[in-house]
Order: C-alpha cells, then sequence, then structure tokens
C-alpha cells in the first residue's frame, strides 16, 4: 500500500507527471545543433608564444621557402613529442606568412572532431562560403569537407591553412579534411610520428634544442635571473624540452615578492622541497593558458588517452615501466621479457612499444646496439602520476629485466655494449624507488642490479666510474637499508676496491678496515662478506709496504674459503693465488715462510687451470703471480717463460692497455733486465709507461715506479754499452 503520495525530481528538461489513472504519454524533444564556430582562425589559437623562436633554422628555412608566392600543393607535417615546440614552429611561420609574405593566414584547431569541424567551416566562411551553404554542411545536407577545399581552390590570395594538434589523424583521413591544393600550403602539428597518415606530406621532426638555444630561451623570458652558464644548467635539468623551458622562464618573469635567481631554481629543481619537480615546473602556467597541452603534468595524458581509445591501454603500463629508468639510450633488448602481469603480457608489449613511437612518447636511437630513448621530464611526469598500488609491481619488474641483462660474474675485459648503456638507468631506478619512498626489498634488488653493474665497469678497467657508481648508489642506498646492511657492505668493498686501483692506497685501506669490523660486528667472522674484505685489504697494505700485516689476512681468507668452499673453488683460489703474489712483495724476503708460499707456485697454477682452463684471466694471473715470484726471489730464469706465457695470454684475451697485461709487461721487464736483455726490457719498458700513463695518468704511483724502472734499464745499458 501507498501513501498516495508520489515523489519526484526533474532534471534538465525532464518533467514529471502525476495521474490516477493508467496514462500513456509521448514526448519528442528537439535539439539545435551546435552550430558554434571558433572566435577566429585569422589569428593563432596558442599558448604563450615564443619571445624568440631559437634553433630550427634549417626546418624554419625550409617552412619559409614553403610560403613564398607561387608555391602551393604542399602538405608539411611537423612532428614529435608534447611540449617540443612544433606549435610555435608553426605560429612563427604564421607570423611570416600574414606579416612579410602577403598571405592569409589559418589556423584551426585539429584536436578533436568538432573543433576541426567548426573551424575548417569557419575557413569556409571565410573564403566565401554563403550561409545557406554552411547550414546545408552543418546539418548534414551536403558534404563539409568539399565545401570548405571548393573555395580554399578558389581563394583569391595565397593562405597558409595551420591544422594545429592534430594528433588524432584519422579524424582527417576520415572526413577527408586534409588536402592539397595549388593556391596554398598545408602545415600540420601533431604527436604522430607514422608515416603510413602522412602520404604525400613532408615530415619534420622537432626533439628538444640545443644547449646554447635552451639557455637563450630562459634569458629570453627571464634575462635578469641569471647568466647564461646558469641558464644552461638548469636548460640542462630540464631536458631541454620547449614547453619547459617555457614554463620555468614564465615562473621566474612573473615573480615580484621575492624573486628566484636561474641558480635558487635549479637548487628547488633538485631540493624537494615540498614541491615535485613538475609541480614547480607548472607553475609557470599560472596566470596563464593552462589547458592540459600547456602542463607538464597532464600534455602527455593526452597521447596516452587517445592510445588506450584505440585499444592500447598496455602503452600506458609500458610507458610506466620506462619510467623507472633513465631519459638515456635503453636496449631494446631489455624489454624482450617485459611483462607486468594481466595489464601487460609478454605477446602486447611489441604493440604498446609501437604505439609509443608513434605518438613521439619515445623514439628509436641509431647505433651499435639497438636502443630507444624517452625524455627525462616525460618519465618524471609519468612516474609521479604512478598509482602508489603500482609502484611495488613495476619496481620488481624493472629490477627483474636490469638483473637477467647484467651478468652476476662479469668477465675480466671489455664488456657487452649493452651492458654499458644500463649505467645511467641503474642509477634512476635507485632515485625513483628513493622518490617512491620504496620498502627495503625493491632498495635491496636495485642495489643489487648497481653491485652488478660496478663489477662489470671496474673488470673493463674503468675504475673511476666504477667509484663514481659506487658511491652514488651508497648515498642513495644507505638511508634505506642502513649502514650494516649486507647490500651496503658489498657496495663499500667496491669502493675500497677501486680506491686501490686508481692509487689510493690509504683511502682504501681506511674502507676496508671499516667494512671488516662492520661485517665482523654483523655478518660473522667467517661471512663470506668478511673474508672477501680480509682478502682486499691486504693490496693497499702491501702497497703501503706493510706486507707483514697482510699475510694473516690472506691467509685467514684462504682457510676460511678452503673450509666453507673446498680446495678448488674459483673463490679459493682467488685466495691462494693472492696469497702466492705476498712473497713477491717488497719486504717479504725477510718472512720465514716465503720459500714455502712461493713452492705453492705450481700447485696453484694446475688447479686454476683444471679448474677454468688455460687462458682463463685466473690461471694468467697465477702464472703472472708465480713469475713476480720467481723473480723477486732472485730467479729471473725459471720467471721468465711464466711471464711470456701470461702476456701472451693477456694479449689473446685483453686489449693492449688492460691493467693485467700491463702488469705482466711490468714483470716481464724486470725479469729481462735481470737476466742482461736491456734492449728488450726497454722496449717493455717504454710500452709499459705509456699503457699506464693512458690508463691511470702520469701521476699515478703504479706509472711513477713504470717511470723509474724504464730509467734504470736505461741507465744500466748506458754502462755496459
Amino acid at each position: 500500500m501507498t501513501s498516495g503520495r508520489n515523489d519526484a525530481q526533474a532534471d534538465g528538461n525532464g518533467r514529471i507527471y502525476q495521474a490516477s489513472g493508467d496514462q500513456h504519454i509521448v514526448e519528442h524533444h528537439h535539439h539545435a545543433p551546435d552550430w558554434s564556430s571558433p572566435d577566429s582562425v585569422r589569428h593563432p589559437a596558442v599558448g604563450r608564444a615564443p619571445v624568440v623562436l631559437r634553433d630550427r633554422v634549417g626546418e624554419m628555412d625550409r617552412l619559409r621557402a614553403a610560403v613564398e608566392p607561387g608555391v602551393g600543393n604542399r602538405v608539411y607535417v611537423l612532428h614529435g613529442l608534447g611540449g617540443c615546440g612544433k606549435t610555435a614552429v608553426a605560429h612563427t611561420l604564421f607570423q611570416h606568412a600574414t606579416h612579410h609574405v602577403g598571405r592569409i593566414g589559418l589556423w584551426v584547431n585539429a584536436s578533436d572532431p568538432a573543433s576541426l569541424r567548426a573551424g575548417m567551416l569557419a575557413v569556409a566562411a571565410d573564403r566565401g562560403a554563403t550561409d545557406a551553404e554552411l547550414t546545408g554542411a552543418r546539418s548534414g545536407l551536403r558534404p563539409a569537407a568539399d565545401l570548405v577545399w571548393h573555395y580554399l581552390d578558389r581563394s583569391d590570395r595565397p593562405w597558409l591553412l595551420v591544422l594545429d594538434n592534430a594528433d588524432t589523424p584519422a579524424i582527417l583521413r576520415d572526413g577527408g579534411w586534409l588536402r592539397t591544393s595549388p593556391t596554398g600550403t598545408v602545415v600540420v602539428t601533431t604527436r604522430q610520428a607514422a608515416t603510413r597518415w602522412w602520404p604525400g606530406a613532408e615530415l619534420l621532426q622537432f626533439g628538444v634544442l640545443p644547449r646554447e638555444d635552451a639557455a637563450r630561451v630562459l634569458q629570453d623570458l627571464a634575462p635578469h635571473a641569471g647568466t647564461i652558464e646558469e641558464a644552461a644548467e638548469v636548460g640542462d635539468r630540464l631536458g631541454r624540452l620547449p614547453l619547459a623551458l617555457t614554463l620555468a622562464g614564465g615562473f621566474l618573469a612573473h615573480q615580484v615578492i621575492d624573486p628566484w635567481t636561474l641558480a635558487d631554481y635549479r637548487y628547488r629543481l633538485d631540493a624537494n622541497a615540498g614541491l615535485s619537480p613538475i609541480e614547480l615546473i607548472d607553475r609557470g602556467a599560472e596566470g596563464s593558458v593552462t589547458g592540459s597541452r600547456h602542463l607538464l603534468s597532464r600534455t602527455w595524458q593526452l597521447s596516452l588517452d587517445a592510445l588506450t581509445a584505440q585499444g592500447l591501454a598496455e602503452a600506458t603500463h609500458l610507458l610506466r615501466l620506462l619510467a623507472c629508468w633513465a631519459g638515456d639510450p635503453l636496449p631494446l633488448k631489455l624489454l624482450s621479457t617485459a611483462e607486468i602481469g594481466r595489464e601487460l603480457p609478454p605477446s602486447h608489449v611489441e604493440l604498446a612499444l609501437r604505439g609509443l613511437l608513434d605518438h613521439s612518447l619515445t623514439e628509436l636511437v641509431p647505433g651499435d646496439v639497438r636502443s630507444l630513448r624517452t625524455h627525462g621530464i616525460l618519465l618524471d611526469s609519468v612516474a609521479q602520476a604512478t598509482p602508489g598500488d603500482q609502484r611495488e609491481q613495476l619496481a620488481a619488474t624493472a629490477a627483474r629485466l636490469l638483473r637477467a641483462a647484467l651478468p652476476e660474474v662479469p668477465d675480466r675485459g671489455m664488456q657487452d655494449p649493452a651492458v654499458v648503456l644500463l649505467a645511467p638507468h641503474v642509477i634512476a631506478f635507485l632515485r625513483r624507488l628513493v622518490d617512491w619512498t620504496a620498502g627495503p626489498s625493491a632498495v635491496e634488488d636495485a642495489a643489487d642490479c648497481t653491485l652488478r653493474l660496478v663489477i662489470a665497469v671496474h673488470r673493463s678497467g674503468d675504475y673511476t666510474s666504477a667509484l663514481a657508481l659506487a658511491h652514488e648508489a651508497l648515498e642513495l642506498v644507505t638511508p634505506f637499508l642502513g649502514a650494516d646492511n649486507a647490500c651496503v657492505f658489498r657496495l663499500r668493498q667496491r669502493v675500497g676496491r677501486a680506491l686501490f686501483r686508481l692509487g689510493r692506497f690509504e683511502e682504501s685501506e681506511t674502507v676496508h678496515r671499516e667494512v671488516l669490523e662492520g661485517c665482523e660486528r654483523v655478518l660473522g667472522y667467517d661471512a663470506p662478506e668478511t673474508l672477501e674484505t680480509c682478502l682486499r685489504l691486504s693490496s693497499p697494505l702491501v702497497n703501503l709496504d706493510r706486507v707483514q700485516e697482510s699475510i694473516p689476512l690472506v691467509k685467514r681468507a684462504v682457510r676460511g674459503r678452503t673450509e666453507a668452499l673446498g680446495e678448488l673453488h674459483p673463490l679459493t683460489l682467488i685466495a691462494r693465488k693472492s696469497f702466492l703474489e705476498l712473497a713477491g712483495s717488497p719486504g717479504a724476503a725477510a718472512l720465514p715462510e716465503r720459500d714455502e708460499i712461493v713452492a705453492t707456485g705450481p700447485a696453484v697454477i694446475a688447479d686454476c687451470r683444471s679448474a677454468a682452463g688455460e687462458d682463463h684471466p685466473m690461471t694468467l694471473g697465477a702464472e703472472l703471480n708465480y713469475a713476480f715470484v720467481l723473480s723477486a726471489a732472485g730467479n729471473p730464469a725459471e720467471a721468465l717463460p711464466h711471464a711470456r706465457k701470461a702476456l701472451a695470454g693477456y694479449e689473446r684475451v685483453f686489449g693492449p692497455d688492460y691493467p693485467l697485461l700491463l702488469n705482466a709487461r711490468q714483470t716481464l721487464s724486470i725479469s729481462l733486465a735481470a737476466l742482461g736483455q736491456q734492449a728488450e726490457a726497454i722496449e717493455q719498458g717504454e710500452r709499459l709507461v705509456e699503457g699506464r700513463t693512458r690508463v691511470l695518468g702520469p701521476t699515478h704511483p703504479w706509472t711513477l715506479s713504470a717511470k723509474d724502472l724504464l730509467n734504470r734499464y736505461r741507465d744500466e745499458s748506458s754502462r755496459t754499452s
């Protein structure tokens, strides 16, 4: 039963009817079509026009030639990443064509079907179409595109038509809106790079600005904010993207109460003081046009929305994965096993990547390693907008892909070029996890990837880069994992080893002693990290003429590894090989066990050869160490064949300046000099000095030692000649 009352509410044009009996009501609502037109097609509808168009010289020369008198029947497509200045170029051309060449300029927003249709019909009206003709086109009684091009073809003056923001080319193609005419030139701006959309057109690609021009953009907008070099540094931080530069310059130009300098702006971009870099940059749009195309935080979402509308939502997930890494060239093979659950199955990665390429959200990079490059500001923007509940899975996928590409135990010598390219991406991944305040597990995975990279770079002989990578990683991970974390200990070990190779022996000793104390306290006396640190601490001690202190450390490593892993395990053999080397060190002659250590040489070589092979660096290292010990013990004739064998093996495996090869050359030269073969000793000494100078620099202790040896060989040769 009811109370006899009906409660209802009408919305919009709806009505409410109440009756006591049955009623049948039919209503017809007629809506007039939306015939709204743009306010003008004679003035470019742009946000903030550039004060001066920087760079783009070649492109502008080509486009100016396209609007010279008598030129027509041409279409030019300006394509590139959102924010790279395509509209600014079109605007500059528009001003040139209308003010200097005498063409009629017509500007149409082609970002969506309604805006394109309204703008093109306004073009027809401008060129003489009657109200009746326009009404027929608007109501569908006659083809609208045919009407527009009928009047464009018959224009009494040459024209330039700009179709701006045509990021969905199907709108142009399906409606027949894009044509050519002998009376004019068409310029299209778009993010769509796929040539299939633009048959017969000339494509001009736009990217970021050169460094000097990027700095000039900032100085054009904020001339009193700082020097050209400061502007260049801010430009570098903004990735030299025109939109970012324009927003930053606009922000600096319009501050009133407490204006910032360029140095202030750069500091706040990196300081993370309340605002993310993207939010800070977007503040430059305040008080001006704030549509999505004019904000870094939103402009690229337009392209991702378009991809989703095309059924490629996976492109968004792929771009979020790419945002875990850097804007530097990324080896494509890294994506060969990419998978983010149901959101991005492996079978869809190729299609998703094609979508990103077509919309200029990433680009292929020519070179020996097939790579793609995505703008760093775009990646920062995407990372900032990535939902929190997706970040853990993205981080796990990014770590898995990096780990698969980075060898767990890199070989010595030149590394795979693809591995070298991963250096900025590994560090960027760590930074991204810090920004996302990721959990310890994700940070440990990233730290493990960094450790693999540091080892690979170190083993290539680039100790300076290995040291810088390890230091940077430690600064990022230590606050998250704590100083007593095993990953942190391993990275600090690499710092100590790189310092040793760079001749900074005191610093190396300090780092290794601190790590050893931490490993013993946290991990245990015989933990693998502890034994590794014992072994590595011995190296700077020997070079500081404190061989007596190093012997118990190496003995401890040999004993611990033998008990835990066996006598023939590679790590045990490395320790045994290092113990053999001690007997040839300065000051070792006074050791009571020297002869005993020397006697182990043949067995160490045989065990290394059995475990790793004749030309393995470990076997060659054992040969070299034995030659070094024999020569130091006064047996150069016995040392000589081992030194030659080590040098020949290193020459087959490594390049001419590899550090281990140079060590072998030094041992060979010493043995030759001791046997009176001065000419060959001098030849090997000269090559040694040249190599160490190139690799280590002229002031490295080992370079200076090589120079001293060479001078001694020359003096001896002079005395005996």
